[in-house]
C-alpha cells in the first residue's frame, strides 16, 4: 500500500511536469535503500522544493495544506501545547474549536504520533499538513528562541517557588552557568543569530523583563524569547562570561572578552562586552566570521571607483584614508585593500583595536593601552620591522596622525580610518588635530567616505509605483521614465524587503587644485564644491546610481546620507 501511494505521488509530480520520469526512477531507487518518504527523498535530491511538493501531497492524501507564516495564531492556542511537544514532534498548533485542537504536522499519516498527542494533550486532535521549515519558523516566532529549553529548566525547578529559584541562582551561579540546559539555551541564541545573519546580539535587562535584540543589515530587531527567561538572566550572563573567560563574580565593572565557536562548519569570533546596569548586566555580542574576507570586486564599487582604488593601493607611498561612522564597514574595506596587495615580496604590518580578521602573510599587532601600547607607540615600533605597507586601525589623536603622516612621507604606503561624515570633512579633522596643512597635502593620496545600505530582497523585488517626492529628494528630472525597485516583504527577508548590504562611496582624490585649497586652510564645504566640479561623486549620487541599478531603494540611500542635492 505504501508503494502504491509512493508511485501515485511520483506520477502526480510527473504529470504536473515538476519532475521527469528519469528523476522519479532515481528517487524510487534511493527510496528502496533508505525507506524514507518518497517526498523527502525528492526534496533531498533537489528535484522538487517543499513548496512545490506539499500542495500535491495535500491533494493526494486529502489533508488541508496550510502556510503557517500567513496565519495569525491566537496565543491562547499556543499555550495549549507545551514548547517541548512542539519541538519534539515538529508540530504547530493552528486553531482550536470546542475541544478539538488543529495541529500542523509534517506527516499527517503517522497514526502512532497522533495517538500519543491525544493522550499528552488530553483533547481531540485534527491535523493539517505543513512544511517542516514553516513549522520550525512558526515555533521560533510564537514560542521564542529556546522555549523548550527554558521549559525544561522551569520543570526541573518546579518544586521551588519563583523566589527560591532566584535565590538559588544568586547563591550558586557558577553551577547554574554550567547547567546543560543553560548551555543549550545560550548556544541556541548564537545559532539563531547566525541563521538570521545578525552582526550583533544585545541582551538587555530591565526591571520586569529581559530583552534580546539582533542587529541584521544594520537594523535592530526584537528576538522572540520566552517571557520566563528573566528568571535565568544571571545564569545566562554567567554562561557567556565563562565562555569568554571573564570574571563571573565581578558584576560592578565593565568587562570585555572573546569567544571562538564553530557554527555550521564556519568559524565565528564573538566579541563580548559586559556593562553593569541597575537591573543586571547588559551583554553585547559582536559576531565576526573568520572566513569572510571580501575581495575588491565584492565591495560594491562601481567600475570607475574600482579603477581609482586599484591605482591608489599600488602607489609606493602615501596615505589612503577610509572615513565614516561606526559600523559603516571601514575595517572590512581596509582588509579588502590588504588582501589585494598581499604577496610574498611585500612586508605588511597592521596595528588594530581589536584585530577583527586573521590574515595569512600579514603581521598583526593588537593595541593594549593598559600597558602603554597605543597606536602611536606601536607605529614607532613597527617602523623597525622594515615594512612596505602599514595599516593603522584608526587615527584618533594628533600624535598618531603626525607619526602616520611622517611614515607615509618616508616612503611607506599607509591605510587608516577616520570618523568623519564625508571625505572633505577628513581634511578638516586632521587640521583640527593640529596637523600642518602642508603635511596633509603632501602625504594623503585619497580619502574614501562610505556608508552601508541594505540591498533589495531579490525574492520580492517589485517596481515602485508611487514615485512622488523621490525625484525632488535626489534632484532628478523625468523620474516617471525611470524604473526603480523596492522589496514588498516576504519570508526570505523576514518581511523587511531587504536582504544583505552593499556600500556607497565618495572618493576625494588629492590632485593639485584640492592640495592648493588645503594649503590655504579652506573650509570643507569649499573643498567639497571644488571636488564635485572636478568629478567627485557624492555619497548620495553613488547611492542613486545603485538605486537605478536596482540594488537598493531611494529610502535606504536617503536614510544613510546627509541632505545634499545632485547637481
Amino acid at each position: 500500500m505504501v508503494l502504491k501511494k509512493t508511485i501515485l505521488l511520483g506520477e502526480m509530480l510527473v504529470d504536473r511536469k515538476l519532475i521527469t520520469i528519469e528523476q522519479l526512477d532515481i528517487a524510487l531507487a534511493e527510496h528502496k535503500k533508505t525507506s524514507d518518504f518518497i517526498g523527502s527523498t525528492l526534496i533531498k535530491l533537489g528535484f522538487v522544493t517543499e513548496e512545490q511538493l506539499l500542495p500535491i501531497l495535500s491533494e493526494q492524501i486529502g489533508v488541508e495544506y496550510v502556510h503557517i507564516d500567513k496565519l495569525r495564531i491566537d496565543h491562547k492556542v499556543i499555550k495549549d501545547v507545551p514548547a517541548k511537544f512542539a519541538c519534539h514532534y515538529k508540530l504547530m498548533p493552528v486553531r482550536k474549536k470546542g475541544k478539538t485542537l488543529t495541529l500542523a504536522v509534517t506527516d499527517p499519516l503517522d497514526i502512532h504520533t497522533l495517538d500519543d498527542l491525544k493522550l499528552l494533550l488530553n483533547c481531540e486532535v485534527n491535523v493539517v499538513l505543513g512544511g517542516e521549515k514553516d513549522i520550525l519558523e512558526g515555533i521560533r516566532k510564537y514560542y521564542g528562541i529556546g522555549a523548550d529549553t527554558i521549559e525544561k529548566i522551569i520543570a526541573e525547578t518546579a518544586p521551588k517557588t519563583k523566589m527560591e529559584v532566584e535565590s538559588q541562582e544568586t547563591q550558586d551561579i557558577e553551577a547554574m552557568a554550567e547547567d546543560a540546559s543553560i548551555i543549550k539555551f545560550v548556544n541556541q541564541l548564537f545559532l539563531q543569530a547566525y541563521k538570521d545573519r545578525a552582526t550583533d546580539i544585545h541582551i538587555e535587562p530591565y526591571e520586569d523583563e529581559l530583552k534580546v535584540r539582533y542587529r541584521v543589515d544594520g537594523i535592530l530587531y526584537d528576538a522572540t524569547i520566552p517571557p520566563d527567561i528573566k528568571h535565568f538572566q544571571a545564569a545566562i550572563t554567567s554562561r557567556i562570561k565563562v565562555m569568554a573567560e571573564l570574571n563571573i563574580a565581578e558584576r560592578r565593572l565593565p568587562q570585555d572578552g572573546r569567544i571562538k565557536v564553530k557554527v555550521s562548519g564556519e568559524d565565528l569570533d564573538l566579541r563580548i562586552s559586559i556593562l553593569p546596569t541597575p537591573f543586571g548586566e547588559s551583554v553585547n555580542i559582536r559576531l565576526l566570521s573568520t572566513n569572510i574576507l571580501y575581495g575588491l570586486k565584492n565591495l560594491g564599487l562601481l567600475p570607475h571607483d574600482l579603477k581609482i582604488i586599484e591605482a591608489m593601493i599600488k602607489k609606493p607611498h602615501g596615505i589612503v584614508f577610509v572615513t565614516g561612522p561606526t559600523g559603516s564597514g571601514k575595517t572590512t574595506t581596509l582588509y579588502a585593500y590588504l588582501a589585494k596587495i598581499n604577496n610574498k615580496d611585500k612586508k605588511i604590518i597592521t596595528i588594530e583595536d581589536p584585530i577583527e580578521y586573521q590574515m595569512k602573510g600579514i603581521t598583526q599587532l593588537q593595541v593594549l593601552p593598559k600597558i602603554g601600547l597605543t597606536f602611536a607607540q606601536g607605529l614607532r615600533s613597527m617602523l623597525r620591522h622594515d615594512p612596505d605597507i602599514m595599516m593603522v586601525g584608526e587615527v584618533r589623536d594628533y600624535e598618531t596622525a603626525e607619526i602616520t603622516i611622517r611614515v607615509a612621507l618616508t616612503g611607506h604606503l599607509v591605510f587608516s580610518t577616520l570618523h568623519t561624515n564625508d571625505a572633505p570633512g577628513a581634511v578638516t579633522r586632521l587640521l583640527d588635530m593640529g596637523v600642518e596643512p602642508f603635511l596633509v597635502a603632501s602625504s594623503v593620496e585619497c580619502i574614501v567616505a562610505q556608508r552601508l545600505v541594505r540591498t533589495v530582497c531579490p525574492e520580492c523585488k517589485v517596481p515602485i509605483k508611487d514615485k512622488a517626492g523621490i525625484g525632488k529628494e535626489f534632484g532628478i528630472k523625468n523620474l516617471p521614465d525611470i524604473e526603480i525597485y523596492e522589496g514588498k516583504g516576504c519570508q526570505a527577508c523576514k518581511f523587511t524587503g531587504y536582504k544583505g548590504r552593499t556600500a556607497i562611496y565618495e572618493m576625494l582624490i588629492m590632485n593639485e587644485p584640492i592640495k592648493e585649497l588645503i594649503l590655504t586652510r579652506t573650509s570643507s564645504d569649499q573643498i567639497r564644491k571644488k571636488a564635485i566640479e572636478l568629478g567627485m561623486r557624492t555619497l548620495r549620487q553613488d547611492g542613486w546610481e545603485k538605486v537605478l541599478m536596482g540594488i537598493t531603494t531611494p529610502s535606504e540611500v536617503l536614510r544613510v546620507t546627509q541632505e545634499e542635492g545632485i547637481e
